[in-house]
């Protein structure tokens, strides 16, 4: 791919630019270091894909999904048959879900901001947006004029990029709105592995609801396997969408060898690994914030985040500028504009950071970053 800031139209071909750098803190996968307990994981490679030529797919699948959700507190997702379906990544899984709607929905109200390509596959198949604020979303009910304009409501959460959960208590009132409204509640919860507090049973609250909802897990966010991951598309008994359907004219399923990988990457998560890696991510952010600190001008928005990712706001710089500078210097974030996809301007004025890199290249970037907003 070829392409300027100029003609750049989404956050992934930003992301795509920044691919063979050392210093890519742009896109939100897992590019640090495998721990001990990983690499003893990817020695077994060839274990693993022998198993997956022997065993029955729908029992190595069967298992990944169980340790996946057992990780992260998910006892409440559902078994039966067809009710999780994985996918080659979670946009796939979002694209299943945004023709599904489209057969029977007109209108989606979409949290803001959060990852562009979200509001681009839900219009893409045709799909209305409406925009419903990040801040209003978590402590106050949605409008009844909004309910009975939309068929459905889609949540991000932990949201990308401000890290924002939504809790307990807010889910099972939205989930109680979208029943009352007969109107479909989807969350995308890709980012649900960094936060404890995202780890309450959302399968729990959302049958106990009786609304028809729609998840989107990923795998991919949590573990450096070279995105080797699974995107999961998880839905309600009555959701009343050709989920299924479309789901056999995308797709097949996914390998056993990536599947075995995701059970083996989460029993390791389970006996340690998670509790490192948010010590990890908690201490990148730290680095980060100090690296920045006193700066006129300048600050970390969400002081509250435990997400893979920071965002850095400037109040007298614009991000693509920024941007320009940082990749003269073969450093490269993200420019914040686009999760705004409803109104740019909102994040001009932001880059985001990725923290799931080793020390030694995100210190590198960072250094870099003070110095260009330093030169100013």
């Amino acid at each position: 791919m070829t392409a300027t800031n100029e003609t750049i139209e989404n956050l992934t071909q930003w992301e795509y630019l920044a691919l063979n750098s050392e210093l890519n803190v742009a896109d939100g996968h897992a590019r640090q270091a495998l721990t001990d307990g990983q690499t003893k994981i990817v020695d077994q490679l060839p274990q693993l894909f022998a198993e997956g030529e022997q065993r029955p797919v729908e029992l190595i699948e069967r298992e990944a999904h169980q340790a996946y959700f057992t990780l992260l507190g998910q006892h409440g997702y559902p078994t039966a048959p067809g009710r999780v379906l994985s996918c080659y990544s979670s946009s796939v899984a979002m694209e299943i879900l945004s023709r599904a709607l489209a057969g029977s929905v007109d209108t989606v109200a979409l949290v803001h901001p959060t990852f562009d390509n979200i509001a681009d596959l839900l219009r893409g198949n045709g799909l209305r947006l409406v925009p419903v604020e990040e801040e209003p979303l978590h402590h106050e009910d949605l409008p009844d004029s909004l309910l009975t304009e939309v068929g459905c409501v889609f949540v991000t959460t932990p949201n990308n990029p401000t890290g924002t959960v939504l809790a307990e208590e807010r889910l099972r009132r939205i989930a109680e709105q979208c029943a009352e409204h007969d109107v479909v509640l989807a969350l995308d919860t890709s980012f649900r592995g960094f936060d404890p507090r995202a780890h309450y049973d959302h399968y729990a609250v959302l049958e106990a609801s009786g609304c028809r909802w729609v998840v989107i897990e990923d795998t991919g966010k949590l573990w450096p396997t070279l995105d080797l991951k699974a995107g999961l598309l998880v839905f309600s008994e009555r959701v009343g969408l050709p989920v299924e359907k479309i789901y056999s004219d995308i797709l097949l399923g996914v390998s056993p060898l990536i599947l075995a990988l995701i059970r083996e990457f989460s029993l390791d998560a389970a006996a340690g690994g998670l509790a490192d890696l948010h010590e990890f991510i908690a201490g990148n952010r730290a680095l980060v914030r100090a690296k920045l600190a006193g700066l006129p001008g300048v600050e970390c928005p969400d002081p509250d985040s435990r997400s893979s990712v920071e965002r850095v706001r400037f109040s007298e710089r614009i991000g693509v500028e920024v941007w320009n500078e940082l990749q003269r210097h073969n450093v490269y974030a993200l420019p914040c504009e686009k999760f705004h996809w409803d109104d740019p301007t909102e994040g001009q004025h932001m880059i985001r950071i990725a923290l799931a890199r080793s020390a030694g290249p995100l210190a590198a970037s960072v250094d870099v970053l003070r110095s260009v907003l330093e030169a100013r």
